[in-house]
This record gives C-alpha cells, sequence and structure tokens, in this order.
C-alpha cells in the first residue's frame, strides 16, 4: 500500500506544512501527475483543491514534468528540475523519475490553488505547525 508525504504549500501565507497520507486517501494520488489537480480532502483540508507540483522518490530522485510515465529515465539535462550547471552550456546525463505518481514516490509537492470556507489553521489543527 502507498503512503505518501504531502508538502503542501500556502502561496497566500507562504508556508508549508508536510502532511503524511497512507491508506485510501493515498490512493488518490495513484496515476496523477504533475499539473493535475486533486480534492483537499486527501490531506485533511475539505473545500480545498491542491495542484502537484513535483515529488521526489524513495532515493530522493525527482519528478520532472517532462518526463512521460512513473518510470526512471536517464536523460541529458541543461537544467531545470534535477541538475543545475555550473557553466554556460554545461549538460549532463542525469536518471531523473517520470510526471506520474507511483508507489515508489515517497514525497508529493503540492500548492492550494482554490481555498475552501474553512482556515488552513483550523482544518489541520496547532498541532501540526
Amino acid at each position: 500500500m502507498a503512503d505518501f508525504t504531502v508538502a503542501v504549500a500556502d502561496p497566500d501565507s507562504g508556508e508549508t506544512r508536510q502532511i503524511d497520507v497512507d491508506g485510501q486517501d493515498a490512493n488518490r494520488f495513484m496515476g496523477r501527475e504533475i499539473g493535475d489537480e486533486v480534492d483537499g480532502g486527501a490531506v485533511g483540508l475539505d473545500g480545498y483543491t491542491l495542484e502537484i507540483t513535483g515529488g521526489s522518490d524513495t532515493a530522493g530522485r525527482p519528478l520532472r514534468g517532462d518526463v512521460r510515465g512513473p518510470d526512471l529515465k536517464s536523460v541529458l539535462l541543461e537544467g531545470g528540475v534535477g541538475y543545475e550547471p555550473k557553466r554556460d552550456g554545461e549538460r549532463k546525463r542525469v536518471t531523473v523519475r517520470g510526471r506520474e505518481i507511483s508507489d515508489e514516490v515517497r514525497q508529493i509537492n503540492a500548492s492550494i490553488v482554490a481555498r475552501g470556507s474553512t482556515d488552513v489553521d483550523e482544518l489541520l489543527g496547532e498541532s501540526e505547525e
């Protein structure tokens, strides 16, 4: 069974909260891709909508939005997610994971795109700050 840590970013306050998700709620993320929207009820934010913005797998390799599928791929990068070149024109072959959420993913980055009527602090409680 899949279990994830979902890092939920609140663009209005600038805060990010890490929420552990497992079981049926984790299945709501399975098969989704970077850029897809998910119901916030999966992480305890009822009435909110989240957009998946990225993530990483069990070994810390990042998910890239321009690589299809859930598998590992070795791609030649000029920069962006997974590689920061030291000088102009530098390229490097890097192993990254595709944009689809699978059992191998351990962290999912998400951002709030639509707000509900209740405040985030009230829904998540003061103990999870």
